[in-house]
């Protein structure tokens, strides 16, 4: 079962920044183990300028990004799901559709750098904030014994991860 590959959805309201940076994030630290995916319940319909400026810097493939409906995954031909986590506040409280293969769900909120206020370098920083605070808790999702815990006790450690203060998540 250690060899197992999971598939992980990150929902946001927009999915134009957390959702995307939490996918990227994903599908590169847990390459192989984990499959990363993010959808919006209510997508702007295209990534956020500085979530792609962003993910480049930090050399990562932006080709495949894009801001897209979670009804996609959904769908009866969508992913079977192992996990689903909601990255913002206003989607934690939305009615989800219901996903295929009964996945494991967590709110891990992180505040919205595209809501941000001030200069450019302001706004700028807030994306890589947001980004440290994805980056800390998909560590700790990562590290965790998947194949030799029990499913309450790994529900319980999903929703401890979002509930740590995002400076001790890591």
């Amino acid at each position: 079962m250690n060899d197992k590959s999971y598939n992980v959805l990150f929902l946001c309201t927009g999915n134009s920044a957390r959702s995307i940076l939490a996918e990227s994030i994903l599908n590169r630290v847990g390459q192989g183990r984990f499959m990363a995916y993010s959808a919006g319940s209510q997508p702007k319909g295209e990534v956020h300028p500085y979530t792609l400026d962003l993910l480049r810097r930090l050399n990562y493939d932006t080709s495949l990004a894009r801001s897209k409906d979670w009804s996609e995954f959904a769908a009866a031909d969508a992913p079977k799901l192992d996990f689903v986590f909601t990255v913002c506040d206003n989607t934690a409280n939305e009615a989800c559709p219901v996903w295929p293969g009964q996945p494991m769900t967590a709110h891990w909120g992180v505040p919205d750098p595209a809501a941000a206020a001030g200069t450019e370098a302001e706004k700028r920083l807030a994306f890589s904030e947001a980004y440290r605070m994805l980056e800390a808790r998909i560590s700790v999702f990562t590290s965790l014994p998947m194949s030799s815990i029990d499913r309450l006790t790994l529900q319980k450690r999903l929703d401890q991860i979002g509930a740590a203060p995002v400076s001790e998540a890591g």
